[in-house]
């Protein structure tokens, strides 16, 4: 027979699913996700609470010592699976939250293994996802560098034919690669010329920067950046 569950281990293990959920919360609020501090310490203080009845139920009725503690921890996995979809976000061609809906789930798991008692087992998990969301998330975007698809607009004070060439090195230059050209050259007095690069961004790009570039390299007025549809 397993060691039997007292009020006091009840408290602490309630405790420790409050601090895991919140060690995971700050990360993904500090990231401003649609998940954050408090949807992970309920959800982990709620898979704690749950895994702690599931280990009780049998322990306080004697009909029940035959129990299966894993019936509620099956539940409580499947249930995870709805929020998990209400952090996931579709903008157009992107998909946002993914990572959200992982530590969801994860955060989960942590708690139920706090209730069972299995503390070395959650500590290692807590860090380890800590370590992935942290440190792996900075490695990761610095070797695959995000790159998002736009319309990038760049609008001359004259009509006169661009110089592309220049373009292409100036967006080559900030690491930005040119997917197509579209040259609208105005015609007539007041008309003014517009290049339309199909372009992709990385996110480490400074747009600041690129649009003073090309101020400084041709006779540009504005440069503009829209959603690829």
């Amino acid at each position: 027979m397993g060691t039997i569950l007292t009020e006091y281990d009840i408290i602490i293990r309630l405790c420790l699913g409050f601090a895991a959920g919140g060690i995971i919360g700050f990360e993904r609020s500090s990231r401003h996700q649609v998940a954050g501090l408090r949807t992970h310490i309920l959800i982990c203080v709620g898979a704690t609470t749950l895994m702690l009845l599931s280990i009780w139920l049998p322990q306080e009725f004697n009909s029940l010592k035959n129990g299966d503690p894993g019936r509620i921890a099956a539940q409580v996995v499947s249930g995870i699976g709805f929020l998990g979809a209400g952090a996931i976000i579709r903008l157009g061609n992107n998909i946002k939250g993914l990572t959200t809906a992982a530590s969801l789930w994860l955060i989960a798991a942590i708690g139920m293994a706090i209730g069972a008692g299995m503390f070395i087992a959650a500590g290692i998990a807590e860090v380890l996802s800590l370590f992935t969301l942290v440190i792996l998330d900075r490695i990761e975007k610095k070797i695959f560098p995000a790159v998002r698809s736009k319309l990038l607009e760049v609008h001359y004070k004259h009509s006169a034919s661009p110089d592309t060439d220049t373009a292409l090195e100036i967006l080559k230059s900030f690491g930005i690669k040119s997917q197509s050209i579209d040259v609208n050259q105005g015609i007539g007095k007041g008309k003014n010329t517009k290049i339309r690069f199909l372009v992709s961004i990385p996110d480490t790009a400074d747009i600041s920067k690129l649009a003073k570039a090309f101020r400084a390299a041709d006779d540009v007025g504005r440069i503009e950046i829209k959603e690829k549809f």
